[in-house]
């Protein structure tokens, strides 16, 4: 199944997977700088916190649609905003497309984002599946800017171009997808041995406090399993939970799983705790 067929399946999924999403005061869609956001606000603040989230699907599927019940729930759960990035695909904008999207939508939020009733001083970065490559990237980027976050919530990432995958033998994302995934946003001749694609390489000290969340069932459990470590080593809070007996993504697939909800509502409580 080609890479347009494979966003439709995706999208024709979310009644099933996700379910009906959570009614929140205000859902805007706007343009920020050229990239399309889309904005959740739930809470009374005048000027809440911001999420910028990265959705999931190997950097080539997903988008606003396949996102909008877990967007809606991390709103409701958490009073902040959530700024939903609509960043441009693989293949048809391999690395670094994605990266230049999300600079912008936090450059574009740094400027305007009191028009728009935010709080740009207190900002988090989140992702899941391939988002949280983007979050995690995103976040020492703005650490390296000086321009630190209040968290990074990296939800079943993608960490690591070496794909030293554990043999689970199921079928919520099998290692060869995985590749594909990776080959069609890093065609031949990007160098993965970088920061920007291998968040391993970077120096973790002084990065925002972390919320990871893995599943037992999922092939990308023990990267971000080492990953959490690997930011703990370097004196970065960090709150990391494996969710027993569940897939890849749990999270987002809130009619599937009593779990996913359970996982929203943790990372909830950590985000609330930092303001």
């Amino acid at each position: 199944m080609d890479h347009v067929a494979q966003r439709q399946v995706m999208v024709d999924a979310v009644g099933e997977q996700v379910g009906p999403g959570r009614a929140v005061r205000t859902v805007r869609d706007l343009d920020a700088d050229g990239v399309p956001v889309r904005l959740y606000q739930d809470g009374d603040a005048a000027e809440p916190p911001v999420i910028v989230y990265a959705h999931g699907g190997g950097w080539v599927l997903g988008d606003l649609t396949t996102h909008d019940g877990l967007c809606r729930l991390l709103a409701a759960e958490t009073g902040w905003a959530v700024l939903a990035v609509d960043y441009r695909r693989a293949p048809e904008s391999p690395f670094p497309a994605a990266f230049e999207d999300i600079d912008t939508v936090c450059g574009w939020l740094r400027v305007y984002g009191r028009q728009h009733g935010l709080d740009p001083t207190a900002v988090a970065v989140a992702g899941d599946s391939a988002g949280g490559l983007l979050a995690a990237v995103t976040a020492r980027r703005e650490r390296d800017a000086g321009r630190g976050l209040l968290a990074q919530v990296l939800i079943c990432p993608a960490l690591s171009p070496a794909m030293d995958y554990p043999d689970l033998g199921n079928d919520g994302l099998w290692p060869q997808e995985m590749a594909e995934f990776w080959d069609l946003f890093c065609p031949p001749g990007v160098d993965r041995h970088q920061p920007d694609l291998d968040p391993f390489l970077a120096d973790p000290a002084g990065l925002p406090p972390a919320v990871v969340v893995t599943a037992e069932l999922d092939i990308l459990r023990d990267e971000a399993e080492r990953y959490a470590a690997f930011l703990a080593s370097a004196g970065v809070p960090v709150i990391a939970t494996r969710y027993q007996g569940t897939f890849h993504n749990f999270p987002r697939k809130l009619a599937l799983t009593r779990d996913a909800a359970v996982a929203v509502a943790q990372i909830a409580a950590a985000l609330r705790a930092l303001t």
